[in-house]
């Protein structure tokens, strides 16, 4: 993973002094709330419901030991012993004191994090496959790009005020884990006949108020112009996004007014502008970033084939933990291990103090010391051998992290809802919790497979509700919460965004509705081997709102 430089270190360091320079003089009462607003949101500070909530940046979602160390610790020291990972593959402390912000900012300085442009109308952390770097299907791993991305976008002197915040996925597989299609830009690694690598870029996905899926508008970027491409594209939406409408203001809303056609002619026209201009990547820079993202050196270890298949044998939990949160490695004596932070009736996303110190004893153990997070809200392990995979099981089990449900319906993700948000109409979290405690016999869960449920609390959609196979939209309606249910959405190669399937339910009757839903499901599907989503998509809504409404009532 990429480690600062001498830049680097200056540049967090100074920072953090310029923002605790910024607190002090708020605490004092010099700066008013409305001039401090911005500072502290370019700092990674919010003001929610209850108390400010400080947003930690994990560049592309990677970490190793030390850096989760630190997680824990800001977590027992200044925050209530837990963080909310985030769909960002960022990291929430609900409960910090601003006096407290800049000592944070401070220590997580000292192990190479920070919270800059966490929050802002700015261009915001870069994501990417949580698999990146060992992944079996891999083309080539895209986070390199996006530290390329991190770097040339810190600050930026341009485009420090956007219309409205800016959101960049890449990722480097056929199949796509990290939702390019519902980002700002979306970057899809690929290499042309010729071998060379290059980029398909995609503009103008999102969720929030108007879902709509990015539009593809080069399908192959020479990897030497991604920042001078990049540039072109956020320099267009710089001069032309509504600044008079926030509702109005993301780039989505400019493609979908200007059209595909029409502003891929303006960014093509920028571009040859600066097509030959400093910003054009020389070969030498990319592959010296690319060296801090070499694989670790992995030893052959067949022998751990049969220690595998004799605790699987011994131990059918472990069996189905390995079944479902497991994945192939591109070296095929080692695994890729989703560790589930989705316990039954938990709240999704959140991870203890003692539970990330666990995790990191495990990474440095067995795992050369690399942590990701994925947009699910999940932790991975990219690299654990067979051999050392029932191990990693025993102690992930202790600590209540070995929950058997990876794509599963009780992998949820969910926002933190009114529970904390200050723009939640609805409770998420309660929601998630009940679902999960009903769904929650591993056989049930086996039985209907792979299903992805994701809840808001808001239509501003960071549940990502809009691509969950099932969709809950928390509402307000006379004073009471209401759930808007979709069906058939996708974040994945094949984005889709879901259908609003009728009138929203009271809270508890969600549960229910779920599940008559689910049993609809297996009732019309094939074959266990037909998802969810392919049903959905092979037979439409009507099933659905015939079992939820019935056949003659007006879903509305």
């Amino acid at each position: 993973m990429y480690r600062y430089d001498e830049f680097d270190h200056a540049f967090v360091s100074a920072r953090v002094e310029q923002f605790r320079d910024q607190v002090n003089r708020r605490l004092s009462g010099e700066l008013a709330e409305d001039a401090f607003k911005p500072l502290r949101l370019m700092n990674g500070v919010y003001l929610q419901l209850h108390a400010y909530m400080l947003r930690v940046a994990i560049p592309y979602g990677t970490l190793n030991a030390k850096q989760m160390r630190m997680l824990a610790h800001v977590a027992r020291k200044y925050d209530r012993g837990y963080g909310h990972f985030t769909t960002r593959q960022n990291i929430q402390y609900n409960w910090p004191k601003l006096s407290d912000t800049p000592d944070i900012l401070s220590e997580l300085a000292s192990v190479e994090m920070h919270a800059i442009q966490t929050s802002g109308n700015c261009i915001r952390n870069v994501t990417a496959d949580h698999f990146a770097g060992a992944a079996a299907d891999e083309v080539a791993d895209p986070r390199p790009y996006a530290e390329i991305l991190r770097q040339w976008s810190s600050l930026h002197p341009e485009f420090s005020f956007l219309p409205r915040k800016f959101k960049i996925a890449v990722t480097g597989a056929p199949s796509d884990r990290a939702a390019i299609q519902v980002h700002d830009i979306g970057l899809h690694l690929k290499k042309n006949e010729a071998g060379e690598l290059g980029f398909a870029v995609y503009v103008g996905g999102g969720q929030g108020r108007t879902p709509l899926i990015a539009k593809k508008i080069r399908d192959f970027l020479p990897e030497a112009d991604l920042l001078t491409y990049v540039t072109a594209i956020v320099r267009v939406y710089n001069l032309n996004g509504r600044r008079d409408n926030k509702y109005k203001a993301r780039i989505k809303i400019l493609v979908h007014e200007t059209g595909a056609e029409e502003l891929t002619r303006q960014v093509e026209a920028e571009f040859d502008q600066i097509r030959d201009s400093e910003l054009k990547l020389p070969e030498a820079d990319i592959r010296s970033i690319e060296a801090y993202f070499a694989p670790p050196a992995l030893a052959d270890r067949a022998e751990g084939w049969e220690a595998l298949a004799r605790a699987k044998k011994a131990d059918a939990a472990f069996a189905a933990w390995v079944g479902q949160n497991v994945q192939p490695h591109s070296h095929p004596d080692y695994g890729m291990v989703t560790i589930s932070l989705k316990p039954i009736g938990g709240t999704p996303g959140d991870a203890s103090d003692a539970q990330m110190d666990l995790v990191a004893d495990i990474a440095e153990r067995y795992a050369f010391d690399e942590i990701r997070v994925s947009h699910e809200q999940n932790l991975i392990l990219p690299h654990v051998a067979m051999g050392d995979l029932y191990p990693v099981y025993q102690a992930l089990e202790k600590s209540g992290l070995a929950t058997a449900n990876a794509g599963l319906i009780t992998d949820m993700i969910a926002c933190p809802g009114l529970d904390y948000c200050a723009l939640a109409n609805a409770r998420s979290i309660p929601v998630a919790q009940e679902i999960s405690l009903r769904f929650g016999s591993q056989a049930r869960q086996a039985e209907i497979g792979e299903l992805k449920i994701k809840i808001s609390g808001c239509i501003n959609a960071c549940g990502h509700h809009h691509v969950g196979h099932i969709g809950l939209l928390g509402v307000e309606k006379k004073g009471a919460e209401l759930y808007q249910i979709t069906l058939g959405g996708s974040g994945d190669e094949n984005s889709s965004i879901g259908e609003i399937i009728g009138r929203g339910f009271e809270p508890e009757k969600v549960t229910d509705a779920i599940e008559t839903i689910v049993d609809t499901y297996l009732g019309l599907r094939l074959d266990p081997k037909e998802t969810f989503l392919l049903a959905y998509r092979r037979v439409g809504p009507k099933p659905f709102k015939d079992a939820l409404y019935g056949a003659t009532a007006e879903a509305a």
